[in-house]
């Protein structure tokens, strides 16, 4: 993969695999122009993170026939920050196993437009990506250094604010990163040991130790996400890696 020196083009091969990874790339010396906005409102100022939660609430209560108000706050707090994280972390760690490119990364480093859905229009500062990488422990260090004590520390520490614990905060991140390891496997399967390499250590960061683990062959995180909750009488289904799934009277 070759990052453009020029323009602001979707790199090919982070489209192609899927919407979660397409990436836009933009001069940081140039303002956003709309619908394009700087994601680092999401800790600028709180009611963009406020507004995105009630209208993710909102959501889920009507995907359940409920009022906005069954559905607990800290519920779609934690689902919003699942999606933004996910969506953050799945062309980072494209961009770094595929062609050793990572860097420190904040949230001011990154633009979206905020669309409903965790599959927004995002785009990252092209100076962000200029750093080469060679060996799998590099790739995994360099995202962990990165992003997890960069743009997704940055983020839990936002959401808490909701009443989301820590527990599950780093629990979403481990799942959201497994979750783009899995596409990025399945969609490059010559790539999957490297992949599968640098999961397994970046799991071992310190913002993320504990958190999950893969074993056999399959992720299983140690939290919840809280999503079962929105569902009338708070007994929806279980996501696949729940420290839940599995435990009697869960499904």
């Amino acid at each position: 993969m070759t990052l453009p020196s020029h323009g602001n083009p979707v790199p090919a091969q982070l489209q192609a695999l899927g919407p979660y990874f397409a990436l836009d790339l933009h001069d940081p010396d140039e303002p956003p122009q709309p619908p394009w906005r700087p994601m680092g409102e999401l800790v600028t100022d709180a009611s963009v993170l406020a507004d995105r939660i009630e209208a993710v609430r909102a959501f889920l209560a009507a995907g359940g026939g409920q009022a906005a108000d069954a559905v607990e706050t800290r519920v779609a707090a934690s689902v919003v920050h699942l999606g933004l994280a996910a969506r953050i972390l799945s062309p980072a760690l494209a961009l770094a196993v595929l062609d050793g490119c990572a860097g420190p990364l904040t949230l001011a480093g990154l633009r979206w437009q905020p669309q409903l859905g965790s599959a927004f229009p995002l785009s990252r500062a092209r100076d962000t990506v200029t750093r080469s990488l060679g060996t799998e422990a590099d790739v995994a260090d360099a995202l962990g250094s990165g992003l997890f004590d960069g743009a997704i520390a940055e983020l839990a520490t936002a959401t808490a604010a909701f009443g989301v614990s820590e527990h599950i905060l780093r629990g979403n991140a481990a799942s959201g990163l497994n979750g783009a390891a899995t596409v990025l496997a399945a969609a490059r399967p010559e790539h999957a040991p490297r992949v599968r390499a640098v999961l397994a250590r970046v799991l071992r960061h310190p913002a993320l130790a504990g958190a999950g683990a893969v074993v056999d062959g399959s992720f299983r995180r140690r939290s919840c996400c809280l999503i079962y909750r929105a569902a009338p009488g708070r007994a929806g289904a279980l996501c696949g890696d729940c420290v839940l799934t599995g435990r009697p009277g869960r499904r």
